[in-house]
């Protein structure tokens, strides 16, 4: 157990908390953002020369190139994070979206601008990606390096709900600006005022960097390293040298959560307005997703608590059996065409993937030490979102092209849970560790 002096006062760590939130909610919403856009608009403004299936499939590909940017700012903002400081990693990342995505609303179409129009947009959302490469592992460890012990999973949940909450935020801009433009002037310039909006990030990102402090656990560990120290081997080489396993073990153990999601937020909004799928409008489909992500957000800090009084492994492993097995619940309950089958779809899988994703800063931040903790919980976050999520709208599109049926994506589903499901089984409990000790007992 961490003793007084190893965490945060209670209204410190009510501030660094709501920090933790509103700084992942927006970031999580430029990125979600991109994926509305990616299923409703940019087939349309940067892919218009192409059949509606190629078009529809390039705009996938170029939201998968923010997964695979992931990674990559993992791997720079990991450095930074672990050598320069977890705050001014953060911080360079919140302004990295900020500015990305508010260059993606001044982007020209493909009518104007021609081939070069997709080029920058690819561009863009790469950078996006090495933003939310970087920025879950310092708002994670903003949270759950200044938490008391017994209370990490509750507290590092906060940075979790971002995510939810960004969809949130991302599907109440687009239907706002739907309603409140003409049709036929949404795809023209109404769909870029979402993405304008997101200039606050530059500014929250300069909070961070001027007036927050470093965790306390870093700041413990810098003070007790030598300059020889502090200089030797890269946090990257280190991590994947005293941690390989661990950093594996994390992805595959997000890997469902990552799935689930991306099918439900960006895949299933193709699937559900298109004329060969259910052929919904869009504000319905929307409106599903808008009320089964505000369900997760509290899901999210109740599995969290929970984790902290009974152990991170089975809560977890309890959600990806039920995930595996509601996979074969929520295409049926999608087919309702009706809002409430569509939202317990949406609300049902946000559920069960809440009992993962709600203990999930806890349980990947107390897997590393503390000299290659951003590095080594980025790492294993971010290779399990380009394996799982980065993909898997491109895998449900050609699923369904194959077969016209939704049953194999429901597979796909229940497969990627299991997967999960068995490398947290491989993990040993971590809930109790200390974070401020050098020599974390990992498994």
């Amino acid at each position: 157990m961490n003793n007084s002096n190893d965490a945060a006062p209670p209204q410190s760590m009510a501030k660094l908390a709501l920090m933790g939130l509103a700084g992942t909610s927006i970031e999580w919403y430029d990125f979600f953002l991109y994926g509305i856009g990616a299923a409703l608009v940019f087939p349309t403004v940067f892919f218009p020369a192409w059949p509606h299936y190629q078009a529809q499939l390039a705009s996938f590909m170029t939201f998968t190139v923010g997964f695979l940017a992931r990674p990559v700012g993992a791997l720079v903002f990991g450095h930074v994070g672990d050598r320069i400081g977890r705050k001014s990693a953060l911080a360079a990342a919140l302004v990295l979206m900020g500015v990305s995505t508010t260059l993606i609303a001044c982007l020209p179409p493909y009518g104007v601008a021609g081939a070069i129009a997709p080029v920058l947009l690819v561009v863009c959302r790469f950078a996006q990606g090495l933003a939310i490469g970087g920025q879950w592992g310092g708002a994670m460890l903003l949270v759950v390096e200044n938490a008391p012990a017994h209370r990490r999973g509750f507290y590092g949940s906060f940075a979790q709900a971002g995510a939810p909450m960004g969809v949130v935020l991302a599907n109440l801009a687009f239907l706002a600006v739907s309603a409140l433009s003409p049709p036929d002037a949404f795809l023209v310039w109404a769909w870029r005022l979402p993405f304008l909006l997101s200039v606050l990030l530059v500014g929250l990102g300069l909070y961070v960097h001027f007036r927050i402090e470093d965790t306390l656990a870093y700041r413990k560990m810098r003070e007790q390293q030598t300059p020889l120290e502090a200089g030797t081997r890269s946090p990257i080489l280190e991590a994947f040298r005293r941690h390989p396993r661990q950093i594996f073990l994390a992805a595959g153990s997000f890997l469902s959560t990552n799935v689930i999601f991306y099918i439900l937020i960006a895949w299933c909004v193709s699937y559900a307005t298109k004329p060969d799928g259910l052929g919904v409008s869009s504000t319905l489909i929307l409106t599903a997703v808008l009320i089964g992500s505000a369900s997760m957000a509290p899901m999210l800090m109740l599995f969290g608590d929970i984790s902290d009084r009974f152990g991170r492994r089975r809560i977890y492993m309890a959600g990806a059996a039920l995930s595996a097995v509601f996979a074969f619940a929520i295409f049926p309950l999608m087919e309702t065409r009706t809002l409430l089958g569509m939202s317990a779809a949406v609300g049902g899988a946000f559920g069960f993937t809440s009992m993962m994703y709600g203990p999930q800063a806890a349980l990947l931040g107390e897997l590393f030490s503390t000299k290659v903790r951003y590095s080594g919980a980025s790492l294993g976050y971010q290779i399990g979102a380009i394996c799982g999520g980065g993909l898997a709208p491109l895998i449900a599109t050609a699923i369904y092209t194959r077969t016209h049926s939704t049953f194999g994506i429901s597979v796909y589903l229940a497969v990627v849970s299991l997967i999960s499901l068995v490398s947290v089984a491989c993990l040993s409990e971590t809930s109790r560790v200390n974070l401020h000790h050098e020599l974390v007992a990992v498994p």
